[in-house]
């Protein structure tokens, strides 16, 4: 499976679409691009891998890996990316304001039933 998002970079967030085969699962929401610094940017356009992960915080999430520079990169629920995020990424199902968005909780759990169905086929099928 191959996540596509498309980003739109503003002053105070980053706003996206997330496509799986060209059909939109969501939108996203993220920091501002700020070259990639630590907790205050998103991070580079680029090619990564995705995985399960667990924490305390957020339950079972997804982690974005291998990103250069970076570490514990998630995507998790988040409707406000400079209050609620340290450089993850939020899926939302409506973008509100740059960096903004709405029913982030609905849109995780979509996001999440494609991406744990496909880890989930790739592990039974090896």
């Amino acid at each position: 499976m191959i996540l596509f998002l498309t980003r739109t970079y503003f002053p105070d967030g980053t706003n996206g679409m997330l496509q799986i085969d060209a059909q939109l699962v969501c939108y996203t929401i993220e920091l501002p691009w700020k070259e990639n610094q630590a907790r205050i940017s998103c991070i580079p356009e680029g090619k990564y891998f995705i995985k399960k992960r667990y924490s305390q915080k957020y339950g079972w999430h997804l982690e974005v890996c291998d990103v250069p520079n970076r570490t514990y990169i998630l995507f998790h629920p988040a409707n406000d990316a400079q209050r609620e995020l340290q450089g993850c990424i939020a899926p939302v199902l409506k973008l509100s304001a740059p960096g903004k968005g709405i029913l982030s909780k609905k849109a995780f759990n979509l996001l999440q039933q494609h991406v744990y169905a496909a880890i989930d086929w790739k592990k039974r099928s090896n």
